[in-house]
């Protein structure tokens, strides 16, 4: 190929001649093209991870089950003095007022145990464990597969008014992560088996399979690939089958046969949606001001549980039904055994309880209380509603479904788990066009109002930026041939480096960048030479430029991808790859270098500050 002009590639590769040397006189038939291969979403090694979640799943729902009897035989102790595991709801009955110190026992335990055992307990435990997958390599301490459910069954026990879901996903992912370094298995590997371990848990503590597995994919893998999806849902549908045979099948709430909404009803739900979102902005705002509260103690944060913990008494003595799970108080919510004046009670106390006790800093879980709040919201409006406006078909039961589900959307921001959740737990398949209305409004609002959720402003806070979206990857849609530089400049094989230097030192157009091909007299590449290469001092001035080049030529085809490219490039420690046709895959018909992979974003940079600037401009007065 004649020499001519390209585009300048400035980027440095010093690693560009790291390899095996050519021997001298190396044809091009004893060369090897190094070119991009097609990546494999899926191998047989998917069926070792498959095969290993399926066993973590299995021990995560026994462990669910051993959670729950532990919080139950706390709950008995601390309450009744009895020795029981059976699993029941805080009774004051036995202990009068001084029910109200139990809860402040139980933070004081929790509180030593988060100073001295593990500080990665304190709180629900779905962001922590965000947070090692993202930024930890998805290592966890092994110390927190038994101090977090411990902890978690001490303060459920002692009267905290938590869901035991959070510490149930959060062990069960532990267990993931443990056995994934017990293995050695890779990082991304790791991740997928804490996501198992942590669906496993969701389902076998709600019966939820498929919204256990969309909360992993929403929350926990921040992917969408079928070797992290298919372990995962193995997993989940293992843990449903032995929670089956641990509990039974039965739904986990109880809700009256609804009927298919009319469209007047269906728009009620939706506007529901908005304000559970606002609610559930709301309260997120109020878990992290309490937070920042007990942050600006003159004390220990140790000791902040047990602060907490007098509010918790203190409510649990007006409305009992605050302490503990409160399994039962959705139940009766969906139901419609508590209405009225009596759910707007336990509606106030539970969020005041909750809030403040989350905020100190203790062990527990979120989804059940917030299940709680937005299903009590949701029936008191759909009541009003009904009571005001009948002719609009609202069902209160269906306005209780969508509450709950609705302000778990807007706090987690986990849209489609929120829904298939409902629906599983309820297992009412006419309310599932109300959930999305409603969730799905509560979704937009919450995210037009609210950055971060209330999994992830606690890591916001810590500087670690979390991104839940998901898109296709821009440089796989995008192919070579679309950015490459078609006018390359190429160095003889005969040429001497005394020319070569010659005419690097003069320059010109495509003489600037870091890199060239060196093709023979019939145009047939044998490889790429870099500035480096030609200014070794080892090389005599009159040696032959195709005596330098130390590897055989890593190339790219003008139908890969930016993706194949990228890829390639990082594996084949080279900034630049020269492009051939996949016909004649030693005839040079362009370069690419990772400048170019730079650039080809700006297209869609451009569009999209264009549209910010259109949008702005239409809201500009006048």
């Amino acid at each position: 190929m004649p020499e001519s002009d390209s585009r300048a590639h400035p980027i440095e590769d010093a690693s560009t001649t790291e390899g095996l040397p050519v021997a001298a006189g190396m044809g091009p038939a004893l060369a090897s093209v190094q070119a991009p291969h097609e990546s494999v979403s899926i191998g047989p090694r998917v069926l070792l991870i498959s095969a290993v979640a399926i066993c973590i799943a299995l021990a995560a729902a026994v462990i669910a089950v051993i959670l729950m009897r532990l919080i139950g035989l706390v709950t008995n102790l601390a309450y009744s003095g009895r020795y029981s595991t059976e699993f029941s709801a805080p009774s004051i009955e036995h202990l009068g007022a001084w029910s109200a110190l139990v809860p402040v026992a139980g933070a004081i335990v929790v509180g030593l145990m988060a100073r001295y055992g593990s500080a990665a307990i304190r709180g629900h435990g779905i962001p922590e464990v965000m947070e090692r997958v993202l930024y930890g390599k998805s290592r966890i301490a092994p110390r927190v597969m038994f101090l977090k459910p411990i902890s978690a069954a001490i303060a459920i026990g002692t009267g905290g008014p938590f869901g035991a879901e959070g510490p149930i996903i959060a062990t069960g992912g532990a267990l993931g992560s443990v056995v994934g370094q017990i293995f050695h298995m890779t990082a991304d590997e790791r991740k997928t088996l804490l996501a198992a371990g942590a669906a496993a848990g969701m389902t076998a503590t709600f019966g939820s399979p498929v919204s256990a597995v969309l909360l992993a994919v929403e929350l926990l893998l921040f992917e969408y690939r079928a070797r992290s999806i298919i372990p995962v849902a193995l997993a989940s549908a293992a843990a449903t089958g032995m929670r089956i045979a641990l509990m039974g099948s039965a739904p986990v709430f109880t809700l009256p046969e609804i009927t298919q909404p009319g469209g007047e009803a269906l728009a009620f739900y939706a506007v529901l949606g908005i304000v559970i979102g606002l609610a559930s902005v709301a309260i997120t705002r109020l878990v992290y001001r309490l937070e920042d509260t007990f942050a600006k103690l003159p004390v220990h944060w140790m000791w902040w549980p047990a602060l907490g913990a007098i509010v918790v008494g203190a409510v649990g003595l007006l409305e009992p039904r605050t302490l503990g799970v409160g399994y039962t108080n959705i139940d009766a919510i969906l139901s419609g055994d508590v209405i009225g004046r009596a759910l707007l009670v336990l509606v106030a106390l539970k969020l005041l309880s909750w809030s403040v006790y989350l905020g100190s800093g203790t062990s527990g879980g979120t989804l059940a209380p917030l299940f709680t709040i937005g299903g009590g919201l949701g029936a008191l409006l759909g009541a009003l509603v009904a009571a005001f406006a009948p002719t609009l078909g609202v069902d209160p039961h269906v306005s209780a479904l969508v509450g709950m589900a609705a302000i778990f959307a807007g706090a987690s921001h986990a849209l489609l788990a929120s829904v298939i959740f409902a629906f599983e737990t309820t297992r009412q398949p006419l309310g599932l066009l109300p959930l999305l209305a409603g969730c799905t409004a509560a979704y937009l609002t919450s995210h037009l109002l609210m950055r971060h959720s209330i999994m992830t402003e606690k890591l916001a806070r810590r500087g670690t930026i979390v991104r839940t979206e998901y898109a296709v990857d821009f440089l796989s849609q995008v192919r070579v041939d679309e950015v490459m530089s078609t006018d390359v400049v190429t160095f003889a094989a005969y040429e001497p480096i005394v020319v070569i230097r010659a005419k690097l030192k003069a320059g010109g157009a495509g003489l600037t960048h870091q890199g060239f091909p060196v093709i023979d007299s019939e145009g047939t590449l044998l490889g790429v030479v870099t500035r480096r290469d030609i200014y070794a001092a080892e090389h005599s001035l009159e040696t032959p430029v195709r005596r330098i080049i130390r590897r055989s030529p890593a190339v790219a085809f003008p139908d890969n991808t930016l993706r194949d490219a990228a890829d390639h490039m990082v594996r084949e420690r080279v900034g630049r790859l020269p492009v051939v046709d996949r016909e004649h895959p030693r005839r040079v018909i362009g370069i690419i270098s990772r400048s170019d992979l730079l650039a080809a974003h700006e297209p869609r940079l451009a569009a999209a500050h264009e549209a910010e600037r259109t949008l702005r401009i239409d809201r500009a007065p006048g």
